[in-house]
């Protein structure tokens, strides 16, 4: 059986090790292939150009794992819509009926919360133009498919992603004066968590949320990669930053299909990163 990662970006090569470590045969798309590991077979392919590649008669699991090109509407566009779009011609064209289609989202598509929980039953009400196109993709996809997946993902962090180490190393982070929740998913979990529902559960739901066990204020995540690194934090002040959105996000629906962490929380998952990278506790 083939796994065929539309966008197999760093999340997607991930998850794509996986499969092929369960047996799958993997092809990735991706636009510079070159850099795919030798167990993904690699095809250049830009999704949003359509004209895509003719797919395996034998596909089971496509999972579609899109990032934009910048940070603007347009860039969203292409890669979201555009490509899942495309994706799904291609199938079509080809009249490969995959088992089962993963679509890896974002929580970007919750409104703020003003510190309340959030689950799959929040109706999406995205506050930016990234989050409404993120929206768009999820609708377009349902309509086409309603029995694939979609996997909400917040704050991903891991090997290549740190951006709030970086912060903390650099002096430059904020430590918010009121409370910021924030939540978030090593990369690990994140890949690991496609390949179980695409995999392993015989009747998945739609939507699913991918965060860890425990949301924590900014400020204590903040704090406890500091004492990490042994590095002083700069003194509470304002902050106008709303990344991530003020919000409890609930993770018990993917719990529920039997899932484990290997980072339950940010603290192993970031001692995990540090020793990866040779920091070591001062």
């Amino acid at each position: 059986m083939t796994v065929l990662i539309a966008g197999c970006g760093d999340l997607g090569t991930e998850a794509g090790l996986r499969f092929a470590a369960a047996g799958f045969s993997v092809l990735g798309w991706r636009r510079s292939p070159e850099k795919l590991p030798q167990e993904i077979t690699g095809q250049a392919v830009d999704l949003a150009a359509g004209n895509l590649p003719r797919i395996p008669a034998d596909t089971d699991v496509v999972v579609i794992a899109v990032a934009a090109g910048s940070r603007t509407e347009e860039a969203y566009r292409a890669a979201y819509v555009t490509g899942t779009s495309n994706v799904l011609d291609a199938l079509e064209r080809d009249g490969v009926q995959p088992h089962r289609i993963l679509f890896v989202s974002s929580t970007a598509v919750y409104g703020d919360a003003d510190g309340g929980e959030v689950d799959e039953e929040t109706p999406a009400s995205p506050v930016s133009a990234t989050g409404a196109v993120i929206r768009e993709a999820e609708q377009l996809l349902h309509a086409r498919r309603p029995d694939a997946v979609v996997l909400r993902l917040s704050g991903i962090y891991g090997p290549g992603r740190t951006r709030l180490i970086d912060s903390v190393t650099s002096g430059t982070a904020v430590v918010p004066a009121g409370s910021q929740l924030t939540n978030r998913i090593h990369r690990d979990d994140a890949a690991a968590a496609i390949v179980h529902l695409t995999t392993r559960v015989s009747h998945p739901a739609p939507l699913y949320v991918g965060v860890d066990m425990e949301p924590g204020e900014l400020a204590e995540v903040l704090g406890f990669l500091a004492a990490e690194l042994g590095r002083e934090l700069p003194p509470a002040g304002d902050t106008s930053s709303t990344r991530g959105g003020n919000r409890r996000l609930n993770n018990r629906r993917l719990l529920g299909t039997g899932f484990e962490f290997a980072y339950p929380t940010y603290r192993e998952g970031y001692r995990a990163v540090l020793a990866g990278a040779g920091v070591r506790h001062p």
